[in-house]
């Protein structure tokens, strides 16, 4: 089980989130640093590379990491905490399930 809180109900800084953009249509996935009216701070990666991304790390391979960015208001469609539900896992847990540490250890946070 990952060090998150599920019984987590809000988005707070430091919680794994699945953000929605369009224009273009994107999903990233990360952690979330701030959320306020001008946008999102977010240290993410896109979901469609997620897998990818865990794969290399578990190969011990040089990766391409998360990117500090920042996402205008105009381009968010949702917002969304990345929880486990049922027995689907959070891309969290996936990612501590394959790599063996949680993404916050991983980063050094």
């Amino acid at each position: 089980m990952s060090d998150i809180d599920h019984t987590l109900t809000r988005i707070a800084p430091g919680s794994p989130v699945i953000i929605n953009l369009h224009s273009p249509r994107e999903k990233i996935w990360g952690l979330l640093s701030e959320l306020n009216a001008a946008g999102v701070f977010l240290r993410g990666i896109d979901l469609n590379t997620f897998d990818d991304w865990t794969q290399m790390i578990v190969r011990g391979e040089r990766n391409i990491g998360l990117n500090h960015v920042f996402l205008p208001m105009w381009r968010i469609e949702r917002v969304s905490l990345d929880e486990t539900l049922d027995d689907i896992q959070s891309m969290a847990d996936r990612f501590q399930s394959r790599v063996g540490i949680t993404v916050n250890e991983y980063l050094g946070l």
